[in-house]
């Protein structure tokens, strides 16, 4: 299927976009920036310009489209709620999809399925009862703002398009949203609950949403609204206690209520509403959810906390010219930005093979440095990887693939990495090591279509 995504740069649309390529659909992007997007987003996907609030999207880019996920919207999170902020939030929300349904009325042919997110702040603020799709909203900011939302996206349902709305919850992943915010304090030593701690807390981890909104894309039967929240929703108290646990690490320090008030105003809603949101629907559709209780949830999260960086650039060049360049270390050099002064030493066999050692120098942030990789994987003309054995990171282990495709060559770099210290490292050092990433591979994007100019534009 060919598939557009809106917010595909954020925290959950960069794993959905990932996994959408992975599984071999088409991906099209609407996007404010295309440059910026195609370095965060650096998948084999077409790019769109789009101002959300400002007009619609052109109908070019829905070209052969059979589903369109919405998840652009404003982070709610990133600060007080001041009057300026709260319009933002909404506009972000509800002129966007209004907009993008009315590119959607336009069409002829439009896809046939529409996804679009909400949030469980739909229900209100504070609910002491168990919380269904078929509930009237509640009356604060949030509710009326998810209510408008789902007003405006359900208006695709005029045009013969299949919609669904899902009401996300507390969103737990390693690379962002709510856990990047609450590991610092935890891991060391000075979390604690939130007020009391008695507040309903309903999450659900990026793996089970970017599969919910996978599972509602391929089955036609599921329409309406949806509740994307874990089967088991928890306390504040339980959280607490549970990610302590995971982190063999005190939580003994609780953040009191008007001390939220005070410093968060408004947006303290969020951490001391309570709402217990129940996913029965979801699960009725079929759905099967990979880490239903909050425990196997933190423990993917935490114990598994690998950074990754996926790549892929298509060149109109034959499999083996493309594989004989990036198998010499010395071309690493050609395509490596000069501000890392980076220079291959010396490597341990004369023609890379299974086992070759290759040592490097180069400079990061200002600091010289060397680096010994191990090659392993050396399967010629398709893949290779290099592991580190000896360099700046805990671990980093970059996986080369090769795929005929369309005529031309699939280059696919998948890394994962860690850095040292593990969590604090990720927290103190996180943000900068991605956005060198983004731009040293923008770079090699761009100077390999260089060094490859005059064969690109050679017929065959």
């Amino acid at each position: 299927m060919k598939i557009l995504v809106t917010g595909a740069t954020g925290f959950v649309g960069k794993v959905l976009a990932r996994k959408l390529v992975s599984l071999g659909h088409k991906v099209s992007v609407l996007t404010r920036d295309i440059e910026s997007a195609q370095k965060r987003l650096p998948l084999l996907c077409e790019f769109h310009k789009w101002e959300p609030e400002l007009y619609p999207p052109s109908s070019q880019a829905f070209e052969h489209v059979d589903a369109v996920i919405h998840l652009a919207g404003e982070n709610i999170g990133d600060g007080r709620w001041t009057k300026k902020r709260k319009n933002s939030i909404k506009s972000s929300r509800v002129l966007s999809t209004r907009n993008l349904v009315s590119t959607l009325a336009s069409m002829q042919n439009p896809p046939k399925i529409f996804i679009s997110s909400s949030a469980v702040g739909f229900y209100g603020k504070n609910k002491p009862v168990e919380l269904y799709e078929d509930l009237d909203s509640g009356k604060d900011f949030l509710s009326n703002v998810c209510k408008e939302w789902e007003q405006e996206a359900f208006k695709a349902k005029d045009y013969n398009i299949r919609t669904v709305a899902l009401r996300i919850g507390i969103v737990l992943g390693y690379e962002g949203g709510a856990m990047k915010k609450m590991l610092p304090p935890f891991w060391a030593g000075v979390g604690g609950n939130l007020g009391d701690g008695n507040q309903w807390m309903s999450w659900i981890h990026i793996k089970d949403l970017v599969g919910m909104i996978i599972h509602c894309v391929e089955n036609n039967s599921i329409q309406g609204v949806y509740n994307a929240t874990s089967p088991e929703p928890v306390t504040n108290k339980d959280f607490t206690k549970c990610l302590a646990k995971v982190l063999k690490r005190p939580a003994l320090i609780p953040v009191p209520k008007l001390a939220l008030k005070i410093i968060l105003g408004e947006m303290s809603d969020l951490l001391l509403g309570s709402l217990k949101v129940l996913s029965r629907k979801i699960v009725e559709s079929g759905y099967k959810f990979k880490f239903p209780d909050l425990e196997s949830a933190l423990n993917d999260i935490c114990k598994n906390s690998t950074n990754e960086f996926v790549v892929e650039h298509w060149l109109p060049l034959p499999i083996d010219k493309v594989f004989s360049f990036f198998k010499e270390p010395k071309n690493l050099e050609k395509i490596t930005p000069k501000y890392l002064n980076f220079k291959v030493i010396k490597q341990s066999s004369n023609e890379i093979k299974e086992g070759t050692k290759i040592n490097y120098r180069l400079s990061l942030r200002g600091f010289p440095m060397w680096w010994q990789s191990k090659i392993v994987d050396w399967e010629p003309n398709h893949k290779f990887s290099d592991t580190q054995t000896h360099g700046p990171y805990n671990r980093w282990y970059h996986t080369h693939e090769f795929e005929e495709k369309d005529g031309g060559t699939l280059i696919k770099d998948h890394v994962k990495y860690k850095l040292p210290f593990g969590i604090p490292g990720d927290c103190v050092a996180g943000n900068w090591v991605q956005k060198d990433l983004e731009n040293i591979f923008d770079y090699r994007r761009k100077k390999i279509e260089e060094i490859f100019k005059e064969s690109l534009s050679t017929p065959n």
